[in-house]
């Protein structure tokens, strides 16, 4: 049972029962102050671990911003850009979350901590004062009494009747205080039930909201997250390919080193103790250095290095070779010396110490000493062995004989191509196949002796086979370049391009083979085989590096892109000529990109007002960029040959990429060894078509940022510096809008009135009338 009520008509009897009544209400709203008092020190304590929560999660996400990936290679795919970009997106997600939360902690203030201390105060805080003068008034009340009822009956009237008087005045004063407290204490209770739940439904209705609007900025992150996921998926699929293929290499490597070192500018290179002899009496000493030695010119270089402490890099020395002496091991206390003579320090001669005897002969004949015993030091290149397999009409039989097969078998059987057969039978139906006496026999069609992954096997263990891979040996890195870089477009026309330069039967193999891999992609649905999926097998397969390096197989990923593109335009590639009026894109040139687009994605959602009961709280509309709705991802996604407008959105600004650009003139490294300097330039050309003038950057720099747009660092100032208030500027780039507040234009577009935009990376400008938004690296400011 509740609290009884308080009759007024009681305050005139003044029961001890209605006393007891009013001890009980006094009670009950003595209870609700002091819990009203620590909900009040609870909520400040919620406030401050959300505050210490916000904090943290906000260091949390700047940690996330501030760390990059690094990349092995001289150049990312377009999934590695965007799992690198994908740190960013999530400390930007965590911070607008961070922005609700802090709004949430300033509703809880308003909404729930005042009205309570309010409540406390103004109402629970009355009745006290209240209670204070019915108590005091009671005391004088009935004191008045016993001392009037004291009064002796002799008096006289007039004195008495005076008493009586003012008893009776004092008892009307205290019915009244009695019967205000009585009301004041009843409607204390009854106003507790909404002045006190009324902010907690506030508080609720703000938490409410800041999780509807975590819902809103995960619905918004969810596009962007569903595209990181292909991405994701798409690098474990090459690392895995990559991952079998290094393995590969270093079981060959750690079976036979010397047969697999790399080629080098030196003609011979290593480690080499060198005495350094000191005044007496204090000897001398032996430090390790680093020596390299090119025989054309006698020079020798040497640079001291000790791995025990620390790796610590000293100053290198150059001299140029004279003469080379082997030492006897009766003229000094150590084994594998020999001593060397500079020709630029007459009577100077220093004793050096090989690692071993073999060693040191090798030394003493790269040096011209008088044991030349033993191969140099020179490296080539180990040629594969060539297999048995040819690209004649035997080889077209097979090819087509086992695709017919695995079409009319095997189309949809999941895991096409990846999964394989078992070894033995696979190599007994490519011997068959390859035999001309047992190939016209060997029924695949029909057959259940062969299972459809040990046709696939057997066609890829054909390709494989090849003395030279299907794409040659010779244009595998003019395929790679733009794989690396360039926009969509400029991908695709230059692989167009690159594959009639093909041997013709090289080129009509690769056309049947494409085709058929086009077939099996799209039935992906049913055999879960990917563009992309396709890449990761074929890729390696097509086009093997000449040269097994971990460098070249760091390429692989970039192979695989290659293969993309031949899958996802077939019919574009081998079924019409290449654009006569583009140049002919040269070999191994580095292209300035084709740069992505920075979107207004990046770094900005939107930030939504949190609307709280009896309180609102909105952000400036400055603060809330208009952004475009996001459509659900197609299933092409799954190949990331050509970037998508997430993709681009992942990028960022404006900015160099991290390919070595050439100079007409240059060289980098492994590039220059292996291509004439005086095609570079067309390749810069092919990747840009049409554009005017095309800026190099020296190999020898290195940029900074992966995530910029692949511009040259050498760029002329006009083109990255800030425009004036108002200049004309013109195309140098085509480029697709992705957003209504966008422009479309093709190279060459003549823009008027542009001026800076507030997006970082973007400038404002009017093209036939139409007014919008121009990424800032796409254009050339006249």
């Amino acid at each position: 049972m509740g609290l009884q009520p308080l009759e007024f008509s009681d305050c005139y009897l003044d029961s001890p029962w209605f006393r007891e009544r009013i001890r009980a209400h006094e009670a009950e709203l003595e209870r609700t102050n002091k819990f009203i008092k620590e909900l009040i020190k609870d909520g400040k304590n919620l406030i401050a671990a959300t505050k210490s929560l916000s904090a943290a999660q906000r260091k949390f996400a700047h940690s996330l911003r501030d760390f990059k990936f690094e990349f092995i290679g001289d150049a990312e795919t377009d999934d590695e850009r965007c799992i690198d970009a994908s740190l960013r997106e999530f400390s930007n997600f965590l911070k607008n979350l961070e922005e609700q939360r802090e709004i949430m902690a300033l509703s809880v203030t308003e909404t729930l901590i005042k009205p309570l201390e309010k409540f406390r105060k103004e109402q629970l805080g009355a009745v006290k004062e209240e209670k204070k003068k019915f108590d005091k008034e009671t005391e004088r009340n009935y004191s008045l009494i016993d001392k009037h009822l004291n009064l002796s009956a002799k008096k006289k009237d007039s004195h008495l009747q005076e008493a009586d008087i003012q008893v009776e005045q004092n008892r009307q004063h205290f019915y009244e205080l009695s019967l205000e407290y009585v009301c004041k204490l009843q409607e204390t209770q009854e106003r507790k039930k909404f002045e006190f739940v009324e902010p907690m439904l506030s508080f609720f209705q703000g938490m409410f909201t800041f999780y509807h609007q975590g819902h809103e900025l995960a619905k918004d992150f969810n596009h962007y997250k569903m595209e990181l996921q292909i991405n994701i998926q798409n690098t474990r699929n090459r690392f895995e390919g990559t991952r079998s293929e290094v393995e590969e290499l270093m079981n060959k490597i750690r079976q036979n080193p010397k047969d697999h070192k790399r080629a080098s500018q030196f003609t011979a290179e290593g480690y080499l103790y060198v005495q350094e002899k000191r005044p007496p009496p204090f000897g001398s000493s032996w430090v390790k250095h680093y020596c390299m030695y090119r025989k054309a010119a006698k020079k020798f270089t040497m640079i001291p290095f000790e791995h025990r402490s620390g790796g610590k890099l000293g100053d290198g020395e150059v001299f140029f070779l004279k003469e080379c002496i082997r030492r006897h091991t009766d003229s000094i206390d150590r084994r594998f010396c020999f001593d060397v003579e500079a020709a630029d320090r007459p009577g100077v001669s220093l004793t050096m110490q090989a690692f071993s005897e073999e060693e040191r002969r090798q030394w003493l004949e790269v040096l011209g000493g008088k044991e030349a015993l033993f191969p140099s030091f020179n490296r080539a290149i180990i040629p594969r062995p060539e297999g048995s397999a040819q690209l004649d009409k035997m080889g077209f039989t097979i090819l087509r004989k086992c695709i017919h097969a695995v079409e009319t078998r095997g189309i949809n059987d999941q895991g096409l191509y990846r999964v394989v057969g078992v070894s033995s039978k696979v190599q007994r139906l490519l011997s068959m196949l390859m035999d001309v006496k047992t190939c016209n026999e060997v029924d695949l069609e029909n057959s259940i002796d062969w299972e459809v992954k040990t046709i696939t096997s057997a066609l890829k263990q054909y390709l494989r086979s090849l003395p030279e891979p299907l794409m040659t040996y010779e244009l595998h890195g003019d395929f790679i370049v733009p794989a690396k870089s360039g926009s969509p477009e400029s991908r695709v026309n230059a692989i167009h391009f690159l594959v009639h330069k093909l041997p013709e039967k090289n080129k009509e193999m690769l056309d049947i083979l494409v085709k058929h891999l086009t077939n099996v992609s799209n039935h992906s649905k049913q055999n879960l085989m990917t563009v992309a999926n396709l890449g990761v097998v074929f890729g390696p397969t097509l086009m093997r590096p000449q040269e097994e390096t971990v460098a070249a197989l760091m390429d692989l990923k970039f192979q695989n892109i290659v293969v993309e593109i031949l899958i996802e335009n077939h019919e574009k590639i081998f079924r019409t000529p290449p654009d006569a009026t583009l140049p002919e894109p040269g070999p191994l040139s580095a292209p300035p990109n084709a740069p992505p687009r920075q979107s207004k994605r990046q770094g900005q959602r939107t930030k939504r007002p949190v609307a709280v009961y009896n309180l609102c709280l909105e952000l400036e509309d400055g603060d809330r960029p208009n952004l475009p709705k996001e459509d659900t991802p197609p299933s092409s996604l799954d190949s990331l040959s050509s970037p998508s407008p997430m993709t681009a959105a992942a990028l960022g600004p404006p900015g160099p990429d991290r390919n070595h650009l050439l100079t007409d003139g240059g060289s980098s490294g492994d590039w220059a060894s292996t291509a004439p300097s005086q095609a570079r330039s067309s390749t810069v050309q092919w990747l840009n078509p049409q554009s005017p003038t095309t800026p190099s950057c020296s190999p020898a720099v290195t940029p900074p940022s992966p995530k910029l747009s692949p511009f040259p660092l050498s760029l002329p100032a006009a083109v990255v510096d800030k425009p004036p208030e108002s200049r004309k500027a013109r195309a140098v780039y085509p480029c697709e809008a992705e957003h209504s507040s966008e422009l479309s234009f093709e190279i060459g577009a003549i823009f008027e009135d542009v001026q800076t935009s507030r997006e970082p990376g973007w400038l404002e400008g009017t093209l036939n009338g139409k007014r919008g938004l121009i990424p800032q690296n796409y254009v050339k400011l006249l």
